[in-house]
């Protein structure tokens, strides 16, 4: 699974890499959570556009919102009501630094930071649009995961689908209706193009959010 991650990028390196028309305003975010909104690229009309999203699927027909699912399994997303219609027409990408997993030693979790040797990759993600209470609306997202490669399999068996940038189009493609065409993008990244290591305790805490989240222990 994902259920935290990190964005450390220069906002003009984000704009070049999916053809922003516009450098966008972010801030380096070390213990991105859910519930709490991330930065995604989604292709609307003829361009590339970067959203504010809820980490947190919520389709307009859902009624209890209690259950927004932050992770899609690429094994069976198809199967799930909850993604079908986003797997088709909501596609989008998740910009990330890193993620974390934790691994549980007796009666302690350890945090791990796994990082990509690049300074961002994209994530695979959906994304929905429902009602606030107040009839305004909320634009939600998810990540999808996939097996872990040989770098994340000692932590969790589940790792986030991490697209490669020749990718990028094809994904966000909104007239690229049939998901079948999407399987072969949910392979693990390449191991030798990540590392893990030993965190401190403090992301555990959703409201810290500084550097020291990831400094190697």
């Amino acid at each position: 699974m994902c259920g935290r991650f990190t964005l450390i990028i220069a906002p003009e390196a984000l704009a070049k890499v999916f053809n922003l028309q516009e450098v966008p305003e972010i801030e380096h975010r070390y213990n991105i959570a859910p519930s709490q909104t991330v930065a995604a690229i989604r292709h609307i009309g003829d361009h590339n556009e970067l959203v504010f999203l809820k980490w947190g699927l919520i389709p307009s027909w859902l009624e209890d919102h209690s259950h927004a699912p932050i992770n899609a399994r690429s094994e069976t997303i198809l199967d799930k009501q909850i993604f079908r219609h986003a797997i088709k027409y909501n596609r989008c990408i998740i910009p990330a630094s890193g993620f974390y997993e934790w691994l549980p030693q007796g009666d302690h979790k350890q945090p791990y930071y796994i990082r990509m040797n690049s300074s961002f990759v994209g994530f695979a993600g959906l994304w929905e649009t429902t009602k606030a209470d107040d009839g305004t609306d909320v634009v939600t997202c998810c990540v999808l995961t996939t097996i872990a490669n040989e770098v994340v399999k000692p932590i969790h068996d589940r790792m986030p689908v991490i697209l490669h940038s020749d990718d990028y189009s094809f994904w966000l493609n909104r007239n690229m209706h049939d998901p079948h065409e999407l399987l072969g993008l949910y392979k693990p990244y390449p191991s030798d193009l990540m590392v893990a290591y030993k965190v401190p305790d403090l992301v555990n805490n959703a409201r810290f959010d500084s550097a020291s989240c990831i400094v190697q222990m």
